[in-house]
């Protein structure tokens, strides 16, 4: 298994946030993606809108998993409509 960084960025509305971080626990444990570490970095401006958001909240990730299972997991993420954008970083060890 290999150590990632998943970078996401979510809505700030309270309410989403909070069914959007939950359905982001599910998928990773339903993966079978082990995380390491979870921190939450904070309301922040963004520098473009996306999905009409000019804010976003920030959490930071650190995961194990499998290389053949971050594919469908991206395509899972894309499906949870509070996460506005995230991205994944290996992590060299």
């Amino acid at each position: 298994m290999r150590k990632y960084e998943l970078m996401t960025v979510f809505t700030v509305d309270e309410e989403s946030y909070n069914a959007g971080i939950e359905s982001l626990r599910k998928t990773l444990d339903g993966f079978g993606v082990k995380v390491v570490s979870e921190d939450s970095r904070g309301d922040r401006n963004l520098t473009y809108e996306i999905k009409k958001q000019s804010k976003g909240r920030y959490v930071l990730f650190i995961i194990e998993s499998e290389t053949d299972k971050i594919s469908e997991l991206t395509r899972q993420l894309k499906l949870i409509p509070a996460i506005l954008t995230f991205m994944f970083v290996r992590i060299e060890s």
